[in-house]
Formats: structure tokens, C-alpha cells, sequence
């Protein structure tokens, strides 16, 4: 786990969220993963590291392995969330996590 995803797991905890479960496996036969998952909801959240840096998920072919992944999410029936690191530090993503679950209740 990347350090800002442990951030925004600390960010859950203390926002008294649902927990999500880690490195959900969501594809019947590929081995994609998500990193944070609330099953019940349908509702996957990916923290993008690296978007300013020229991380693998901002070239291109990071960023077509994930559109192809995010893709096959949604017409599995999954949401899915997608945060930058600043959108974790700043409090958005868990602020939209929220948004979302009160919505799903």
C-alpha cells in the first residue's frame, strides 16, 4: 500500500465510514484489482499516485491499461472513484466517498 492510500484509509476511519476491503479482485478472470472496495454498494475507489510526476497512470499505455480495466468495472455493475493525491490530502476524496454511501443507503 502506497502511503496515500494509507491516507485515505485513515481519512475513512476517522470520517466513520464503512471499512472497505483492500485489493479487490473484481474480474472474473483477469487479475485487476481495486484499492478500495465496498462490495454491498458496488463501489470501487482508485488513488492515482504519480499525476504530476509522470507516473504510470498519466503515459500511455498505464493509462490505456486502465481505462480498459475502469471500463470492464462499470459494465460489471461496479461505480467507480478515482482521486489524485491532493484530492486525498485535501479531504475531496473522502468527502465524495461519503456522498456517495449516503446515497446508497
Amino acid at each position: 500500500m502506497s502511503d496515500i492510500e494509507e491516507t485515505l484509509a485513515w481519512h475513512i476511519l476517522v470520517a466513520r465510514l464503512p471499512a472497505p476491503e483492500r485489493e479487490v479482485r473484481f474480474h472474473p478472470t483477469r487479475k485487476w484489482r481495486f484499492d478500495f472496495a465496498w462490495r454491498e454498494q458496488r463501489l470501487a475507489v482508485e488513488v492515482e499516485g504519480g499525476t504530476w510526476a509522470g507516473g504510470r497512470h498519466t503515459r500511455g499505455e498505464g493509462f490505456a491499461e486502465d481505462a480498459e480495466k475502469y471500463n470492464a468495472a462499470v459494465l460489471l455493475g461496479w461505480s467507480v472513484l478515482r482521486f489524485t493525491s491532493a484530492m486525498v490530502e485535501d479531504g475531496t476524496a473522502v468527502a465524495t466517498i461519503e456522498r456517495f454511501l449516503a446515497g446508497r443507503q
